[in-house]
């Protein structure tokens, strides 16, 4: 066993992006591609040498052999302690509970979140810091510079160790301590919610489905949902996690959990349905006969989370990303707490939840989370769902209608247009761009212009700023569209427009929510001309 030193040219494509590094599984196949980033984690975070970190991943292809190959740089790099989910899985939840539970120098996950799997789809990679959030921006710029330099890899010469078998080993001089991906996270949960109450209202008949989609939150969902709180058997379906996830996309919306959506509007559907994503920290939510938008979710969560004990105490703030809708500001403003508005990114959210000044977050992507730890959790969202169920003793769409009726509603949706040319959907955000000025007072679709900008942040604690996040158009009666590219596709880009109309009145609250939102879609169209410089007659997903 000795430790083996490698050159490496750098990569210049390994610039991180809002959730880590996300490739074609084949680039990371690549000789020396995964470990000149590995490499450059640990170089640009201050080395590994006594340190101490948390590994594990989703279970997609690759992530086996990826773990044995970082075990092995970590103790080459003098790393003091390693701890892994068994079998390498480990929900990005439950790894950033570990890496804050454990007090950990930070965690290296490995996922690609809601992406398929399988050698000829995507793999992906991340480190989280140790308040068990994503990397800011500082860093990943640090570990980016270092990636693309010409520079060497270490790594210890020796076989595979068995990750299946829990309990301590070690690999050089560093100790790889194997643990239970799911006993620390479930124990985290019972802490949160009412599982008394919870077990009662599945006692009494109450009925679930929870679509794991094959992938890493599978082990989760069955042991707390159907083995501590007693839902039936076959309550989770989809639950064996599968390198591939079973051929189909691990991503919980309605266009890729469409079997899930079925059953919910079909007449024998179940009192409530849900669905996790790869890496098991997206959600979607879906009541007998209504889905609720991922804006709806956490605008209900925020309004109703002081049922569940861990929020008792109140909160102290919520926060959303800036495309997502500003339903759960009103609600923030009835509870008389502040309401932060943040680029999209779970890291950006990190420092308002260490400094205390927002409790619940959430993304129109499908994720909320809270301060119980630094990533958002599919799973969370789930039980702090069942726990307003069982306190309230209403139906999904009853808990909807009486939001609705006290704060408004917001009709919502986002438009995906996937594997656009790059340098054509660049040219059409810089043209968008570069005529912002000139689009206040501008009449579109029979509405008014307002106001028109690129978004740009500024954080609250640091001061550090964050620019070109999102244009964003609005108009004088308040509807307003947002468009951006994506940063977690792995092929061409991902160009995502966002549509918004509020409406206060109850009598105007039932209409279907494309056709509510049609002038801006219109509008949106006729000022980006989405539809007449990429071809595409109509978005690839809907949500």
């Amino acid at each position: 066993m000795q430790i083996a030193t490698h050159r490496s040219p750098g990569f210049p494509d390994q610039k991180p992006g809002t959730s880590g590094l996300r490739k074609k599984t084949r680039v990371f196949l690549t000789p020396g591609y995964l470990e000149n980033f590995v490499q450059a984690i640990l170089d640009a975070t201050g080395g590994a040498g006594g340190r101490t970190y948390v590994l594990g991943g989703d279970g997609r292809y690759f992530n086996d052999r990826a773990v044995q190959v970082i075990l092995r740089m970590a103790a080459a790099n003098g790393a003091a302690r390693v701890i892994v989910g068994r079998g390498g899985i480990l929900s990005t939840p439950a790894a950033s509970n570990l890496i804050r539970q454990r007090a950990t120098d930070g965690g290296i996950i490995l996922s690609a979140s809601h992406n398929p799997g399988g050698i000829d789809e995507d793999f992906g990679i991340k480190f989280n810091t140790p308040n068990g959030g994503p990397a800011p921006e500082s860093v990943t710029e640090a570990i980016f510079a270092r990636a693309r330099e010409t520079g060497e890899f270490r790594i210890l010469e020796t076989q595979d160790i068995d990750l299946d078998s829990l309990g301590e080993t070690t690999l050089g001089g560093m100790t790889v301590e194997v643990v239970d991906p799911v006993a620390g996270y479930a124990a985290l949960m019972e802490t949160l919610f009412d599982f008394a109450a919870i077990r009662a209202m599945f006692a009494a008949g109450f009925t679930m489905r929870f679509d794991a989609m094959h992938a890493v939150t599978g082990p989760y969902a069955t042991d707390i949902l159907e083995g501590r709180l007693g839902a039936a058997p076959g309550t989770v379906i989809n639950g064996t996690p599968l390198p591939d996830f079973g051929g189909g996309h691990p991503d919980p919306n309605p266009t890729w959990a469409a079997t899930l959506m079925d059953e919910m509007m079909g007449p024998d559907a179940p009192d409530f349905g849900a669905a996790s994503d790869g890496d098991g920290d997206r959600n979607m939510i879906v009541g007998r006969g209504c889905y609720v938008s991922p804006s709806d979710s956490l605008a209900v969560l925020a309004e109703h989370a002081a049922v569940a004990p861990g929020y008792a105490r109140g909160l102290a703030g919520v926060a959303r990303s800036m495309p997502t809708s500003a339903a759960a500001d009103r609600v923030a403003q009835a509870l008389g707490i502040p309401a932060f508005e943040t680029p999209t990114g779970w890291k950006f959210f990190g420092n308002l939840l260490d400094a205390g000044r927002a409790t619940i977050c959430g993304e129109e992507s499908f994720g909320t989370g809270s301060d119980h730890v630094r990533e958002k959790d599919g799973l969370w969202a789930v039980l702090l769902w069942l726990n307003i169920l069982a306190a309230t003793g209403k139906p999904v769409a009853q808990l909807l209608a009486d939001h609705w009726a006290r704060f408004g509603r917001t009709y919502y949706s986002r438009h995906d247009f996937e594997a656009v040319d790059k340098a054509l959907a660049d040219a059409l955000v810089g043209d968008l761009r570069a005529a912002l000025p000139g689009l206040p007072g501008r009449e579109v679709a029979g509405m008014t212009v307002a106001t028109a900008d690129d978004f740009a942040y500024t954080d609250p604690v640091d001061g550090s700023t964050s620019a070109q996040q999102g244009i964003r158009v609005v108009f004088a009666d308040g509807s307003r569209f947002v468009l951006r590219l994506s940063g977690t596709g792995t092929e061409g880009a991902t160009l995502r427009l966002y549509l918004e109309r509020y409406e206060p009145d109850p009598a105007r609250q039932a209409q279907e929510v494309q056709a509510a939102l049609a002038p801006v879609i219109a509008a949106a169209e006729e000022i980006a001309g989405i539809a007449a410089r990429t071809g595409r007659t109509a978005p690839d997903v809907v949500t």
